[in-house]
This record gives structure tokens, sequence and C-alpha cells, in this order.
């Protein structure tokens, strides 16, 4: 396991199993990957090219390229765009994603049913624990903010990515990578996954599988990685967000490895529930 802070390009989250103490919920460490492959360069200095550096970003079992962690790219064009502000520019300088114009939120009809299927297949005998989890995680920000996530039990036993009756599905996933991934409101439907790696049901301790998926549900409601903020001075993901309120290391959005101080389990704090709030009304 790695418990050295790592370097803000390592939220490009080509690492092992190890993220499960490091940083809870989007990076892990692997022995087979350098310094300088993090960091995209090609080992003088240089930035990779984009050929070169998207080899090295890690592609989950749905297809898609995972960045910042826990966070999917769906087209080569986003991913392009990721590599140009974060390896060419570098940037390093509760926040809402705002990737153009918008926040990337659910508006005031879809915040009050936001479905969701369980997978009793993938999960089998873990499947009551996740849906209890889930409970738990979606309470918490059921209680900051005016939102509703309705878990359709009636879809569960056909809880795949192609399901269009729940607006995401949630299923485990064998790979390593991460402990759980999300997605932001403005993602297709294909995306809109919430996959709980197996690693996530072992030891894991001080963090919990809610703590997990509260991380995890805010990214599902449009909240970025507090780290990204310059206050952090580490782990710089972009500038493709609006604050809500002032800088908070505690967030339950904020990595631990990040320069965060929230200990034991992750959970939601006071800046955090007035950050839901001001994007999606009192509950």
């Amino acid at each position: 396991m790695r418990t050295k802070k790592l370097p803000a390009t390592a939220l490009v989250c080509l690492f092992g199993t190890s993220l499960m103490l490091c940083g809870a919920v989007g990076c892990a460490a692997d022995s087979d990957r350098s310094e300088s492959d993090d960091k995209g360069t090609n080992g003088t200095g240089a930035p990779l090219s984009f050929e070169d550096w998207s080899k090295t970003v890690h592609v989950d079992e749905e297809g898609v390229w995972i960045v910042n962690g826990d966070t999917p790219v769906e087209t080569v064009e986003e991913l392009r765009m990721f590599y140009d502000d974060y390896v060419l520019n570098d940037n390093s300088a509760l926040i809402v994603h705002h990737p153009g114009t918008t926040d990337a939120k659910w508006n005031n009809t879809q915040k009050l049913n936001i479905t969701y299927c369980v997978s009793k297949s993938s999960f089998g005998s873990r499947y009551n624990a996740v849906v209890s989890a889930m409970s738990s995680a979606t309470g918490a920000w059921e209680a900051a903010a005016n939102v509703n996530f309705v878990h359709k039990s009636g879809e569960d036993g056909n809880c795949t990515k192609s399901n269009g009756n729940v607006v995401f599905d949630v299923r485990q996933t064998t790979d390593q990578s991460f402990l759980a991934r999300a997605f932001f409101p403005n993602q297709g439907r294909s995306s809109r996954n919430v996959l709980i790696s197996t690693s996530a049901f072992g030891s894991i301790d001080p963090y919990t599988l809610a703590g997990i998926l509260r991380h995890e549900l805010g990214h599902t409601l449009g909240f970025r990685h507090e780290h990204t903020r310059p206050e952090s001075g580490t782990c710089f993901e972009d500038n493709k967000w609006r604050a809500l309120t002032s800088y908070d290391p505690k967030s339950v959005m904020h990595y631990p490895q990040c320069n965060g101080t929230q200990t034991g389990d992750l959970k939601l704090t006071t800046k955090d529930k007035q950050g839901a709030a001001a994007l999606y009304g009192a509950p």
C-alpha cells in the first residue's frame, strides 16, 4: 500500500489495489508503473504525445477511460481535452462540475426521481450489503439537499447499462484500479453507472462501503473532487468547476492523501451540506 502523498498527475489513476488506504475512493499504487509515466512525461521531463499518453490511461471493463481516480471519460475528444488541460498545461493551481457554460446537475424534475437498480447477478451474496450501503449513502445526500434517489428493485434482475428504466445502474466489477467509480449528470446513459470493485469488500478500514458510496454519489449529483482547488496545494485536476462554498479540506469529496483532513469514514461535512443545498435547494 502507498501512504505517501501522490503527485497531482497520479490522479489519472493508472494504479493497482492499494487505493483502499491511500485514498479510499479513486487511486492506487501499481509497482509496474514508473513515476515518470504517472507524470505524463517520457523520462526526460518532456510530455508524452497524446497517442503515447492515452495508451497509459486505464480502461475499465465498460470500455471507458478512467481519469482523476474515479471519473469516466466517454469519448476520444473528451480524453484529448483532458490531456490538453492537464498533461500539457499542468495548471497546478463543495464545487460543482462546470464543463462549459452551465453546471452539470439534474433539472428540477429529474432531481426528485434519480432512479437506480442494484445488480443481483453481479453482486450475488453481497447484494443485500450493497442495497443497505446505497440506502445509507443516498439518505445522507437526501438529508442535505432537495434530491431523491429511488431504488427500483424490480429492475435489479436486469440491472445493466442498457436498462433505460433507471437513471443509473449499480454493478460489481473485478477492476482493481479503484474501489468504486461513478459519473456526472451530463453523461450519457451507457456511462451512468456506479461500479463497485470487488476490492471494496475487503479490508478498507477506516472506510466503509457506505462511506465510499457517499463520495461516489456526490459525483452523480455533479460534485467534483474538492482537492482540485488551489487551496489543496496538490492533486490538481482541471478548472472546469464552480465553487459553491469556501474550500473544505474535510469534504467527503476530498481525497485524504491530497491534503484532506477528514479522519475516519467518509462523511458529509457542514459545508458539503451547504453546497448541496445551494445547488439543489434545501431538503
